[in-house]
């Protein structure tokens, strides 16, 4: 569901514009892309930054309407203040909604206290935490799940074994990646290297 968002025409651009936007509790903004000329724009600081609590906000489509007209996009980057943390601009790239968008996601885990393998005594490793994907922009989920229910000692899940949503791709040099494994040995295996290892000192007694 796209995010509407209202904005108005920047006319003038500047280091010194900019900071008077700031001092009017506003933020300047800017929509670039699609072959066409970047717009500057102008967004109510209060309404943004509310939307900022938005989970996967860099996923979603906005429609930006200014005087101009409305504006597919995206939300590319957010510039913040070094000392109070305040946004002080937004960056916005255009779309066209009928092409696929590039876009990275974070991936999750579920299941963890039921998980096989960790009962077992193993060790999650979980060693990517985001996974770049392609879709529609409609298509895009908020986050990618790893169910480690019926996991145990040994396993790996590779971008490959993700669990994707209809129409959803995953993006370049994704599919090798080791996402989460669980490690450590088998208990039947700490066993035999027990059992090994005493059947070794009780020998070199002889």
């Amino acid at each position: 569901m796209a995010i509407n968002l209202n904005a108005e025409i920047r006319n003038v651009a500047g280091k010194g514009a900019a900071r008077s936007i700031r001092n009017n509790k506003n933020i300047p903004a800017v929509i670039y892309g699609e072959k066409k000329s970047p717009v500057a724009i102008e967004l109510n600081g209060r309404e943004f930054e509310m939307l900022l609590k938005t989970p996967g906000l860099r996923t979603k489509l906005f429609q930006i309407k200014t005087s101009e007209g409305t504006e597919d996009a995206m939300l590319m980057d957010i510039q913040y203040h070094p000392v109070s943390d305040a946004v002080i601009h937004a960056d916005f790239k255009r779309i066209d909604v009928k092409k696929p968008v590039n876009v990275v996601v974070p991936v999750e885990v579920i299941n963890v206290e039921t998980s096989k393998g960790l009962k077992l005594g193993g060790t999650l490793n979980f060693a990517v935490r985001k996974v770049a994907l392609r879709a529609l922009i409609d298509a895009v989920p908020e986050k990618i799940t790893i169910d480690l229910a019926n996991m145990t000692i040994g396993d790996v899940v590779h971008g490959s074994d993700l669990v994707l949503p209809a129409g959803v791709e995953l993006g370049l040099h994704q599919a090798e990646l080791a996402f989460a494994i669980i490690g450590g040995k088998m208990p039947m295996e700490e066993d035999e290297k027990a059992k090994a290892a005493a059947m070794a000192a009780a020998a070199a007694k002889k």
